[in-house]
């Protein structure tokens, strides 16, 4: 049933949630990047960061989530590069399309150490730039693609000063390389990054994402994304519209 929800709010957001609540598509593509964020994470409170208009709670009731924006849902209103949460908190951070739309990743990525556990999480889902899904991405998605853009320049924001400004490069040139990924672990000491893993082939570009049309039925996805998991470790780098990305906390 779709929520009655403040017409004051980000009309983005409403947007979203109308969407969300209209599509099963998404729902069903979502419920599987859920499931794959909670199993990365180890047992315990668990963050949601950029939890926009709130759908993990939808899988995960008692998740904490956080926006820069309010919504209903969002339990804290914060910028996630200086978030109200004590140190050593949280078991787990999990968010989806979320590190490309922040100016300062790295800082992101230090603030993100501060409020785990020892031997805590961050599992994110990001728009990956694979051959295909680069091209699909620069010409036709509205986010910009900047392969130029070096995310680990300090004093360099990345992105604009609207919450939902972003360059969808970002996590690619973070972390699709060995050496991006072991600069990220020398930058940031107590934080190494335990996996890297394509996603996502074909069911959630037919799907539209949070677009109104969806060019594939719920009904086919769980095939669909079976079929997707067996061949992803041969196609993910060329095709794979996703990266999904664990960075720990070392004990």
């Amino acid at each position: 049933m779709t929520q009655q929800l403040d017409p004051s709010l980000d009309q983005r957001l409403l947007e979203h949630r109308r969407i969300w609540d209209e599509k099963p598509t998404l729902r069903a593509i979502y419920a599987d990047f859920h499931r794959r964020l909670e199993k990365a994470c180890p047992p315990g409170p668990l963050l949601d960061i950029g939890g926009g208009s709130a759908h993990f709670k939808d899988y995960r009731p008692e998740v904490t989530s956080l926006d820069i924006l309010p919504f209903p849902g969002i339990d804290i209103v914060a910028d996630a590069h200086e978030m109200p949460v004590p140190d050593n908190h949280f078991a787990g951070i999990v968010m989806i399309d979320v590190l490309h739309h922040l100016q300062r990743p790295m800082d992101f990525l230090r603030e993100a150490r501060r409020v785990l556990r020892p031997g805590g999480r961050l599992a994110m889902i990001e728009p990956g730039m694979s051959a295909m899904a680069r091209h699909f991405y620069a010409n036709f998605h509205q986010e910009p693609v900047d392969m130029t853009a070096d995310p680990f320049a300090e004093g360099v924001k990345q992105s604009g000063d609207d919450p939902f400004d972003s360059n969808q490069a970002i996590p690619t040139l973070m972390f699709a390389k060995p050496e991006a990924r072991a600069r990220i672990e020398a930058t940031i000491p107590g934080l190494s990054v335990s996996k890297l893993e394509w996603l996502s082939l074909l069911a959630y570009p037919l799907s539209g994402g949070f677009k109104r049309w969806s060019a594939w039925p719920a009904g086919l996805v769980p095939a669909t994304l079976a079929v997707e998991n067996a061949v992803l470790p041969l196609l993910g780098s060329l095709a794979a519209f996703r990266l999904m990305v664990v960075v720990e906390k070392n004990a």
